[in-house]
């Protein structure tokens, strides 16, 4: 993927966030017209919105989703939480995967001391297609979740991140296996702030799924997007499409709130409230149907939300705004700072 390939001095890989949330670095780009990039804070969002514009959030809530296992052999797995596709039955990635048949029973262990938790024990019960397991989980996962589940961080965060520092402050649906990035630099005095100038918060559900990591390797028409579940309340929907009638502007906060918002956008109905799955793969040539303006932060080369943030800004521009971003130091990736497209 050399044509959405940039280069990063791995020193710009963000390892922790800054504090106060607010205070990380924004690049402002003007989607048309000349080039003439911003250099400001996220506190500073007030200064590009009005009145009237809508802001739609992803409230979900990233799970403690990383368990470690072992079999009745002794062999311990990782085990990686993907969704809950009925109570107690959820989809996992297994590490070594092969190694966990159809029928392993596995004891979940304690993260501290790596002794079997009373009463929590799992069975891999079928393999799909991509190779995801199903596991049939007994005793109440849920509720041991917070003690036996690990922070599942990306692979490029070395350091350790606490599970509250890895959430946005308004995430309230438990689901997500890693954060939706771009509303984690959003603090309740913003959010307040935002409000009092009549900016419309809006919020929407979008569970992201370890296939957020996935690079695409090769012809991106073959890439296949992992199913992510997502849910559009009635309130939001209705503000969207009022919003699109009168002319005023919907910005996305992150790349997950576009694909939930175009996944369901239907021609002349616009934004139908409601629950379902998404594959969507947005990437250049796409018309967006439902946003105006996009915060979000930087993102892998190669990767399928390079992709996107490419398709709404055109791929040179974007690429110049990472190369600007890259010669002023900013920092990148999910701990790292943020871009406002308009």
């Amino acid at each position: 993927m050399a044509e959405y390939h940039y280069e990063l001095p791995p020193e710009l890989i963000a390892q922790e966030g800054v504090e106060p949330r607010d205070l990380a670095r924004m690049l402002v780009v003007p989607r048309e017209g000349p080039f003439r990039p911003l250099h400001r804070k996220v506190r500073d969002l007030p200064d590009f919105l009005r009145p009237g514009d809508v802001l739609v959030f992803n409230e979900s809530k990233v799970i403690p989703a990383r368990l470690l296992a072992r079999k009745p052999t002794g062999g311990r797995v990782e085990v990686l939480l993907v969704r809950e596709k009925a109570p107690g039955l959820w989809e996992a990635l297994l590490g070594p995967a092969r190694k966990a048949p159809v029928g392993t029973r596995l004891a979940l262990l304690s993260p501290k001391d790596l002794s079997p938790v009373p009463g929590l024990s799992a069975e891999v019960v079928g393999v799909e297609p991509d190779g995801v397991r199903l596991l049939r989980f007994q005793g109440d996962l849920l509720a041991h979740l917070e003690a036996v589940g690990e922070v599942p961080l990306p692979p490029y965060i070395k350091a350790r991140v606490p599970l509250e520092r890895y959430q946005t402050v308004y995430a309230r649906r438990p689901g997500s296996v890693a954060a939706p990035t771009a509303g984690l630099h959003f603090t309740p005095e913003l959010l307040e702030r935002l409000r009092g100038m009549g900016v419309e918060l809006h919020f929407l559900t979008l569970h992201v799924g370890p296939g957020t990591f996935r690079p695409v390797k090769g012809d991106p028409e073959k890439h296949e997007m992992h199913a992510e579940p997502y849910e559009v309340p009635e309130g939001t929907a209705r503000a969207v499409n009022r919003a699109k009638e009168e002319g005023r502007r919907v910005i996305a906060v992150g790349t997950t709130v576009v694909r939930a918002l175009e996944s369901a956008y239907r021609e002349g109905e616009g934004v139908l409230a409601g629950a379902g799955e998404t594959r969507l793969f947005i990437r250049p040539p796409y018309a967006f149907r439902v946003i105006d303006g996009l915060f979000t932060n930087f993102h892998l080369p190669g990767s399928t939300l390079l992709m996107l943030v490419a398709a709404f800004l055109g791929r040179e521009r974007t690429l110049e705004a990472y190369r600007l971003a890259v010669q002023e130091r900013y920092r990148f990736y999910s701990l790292g700072d943020a871009m406002l497209i308009l």
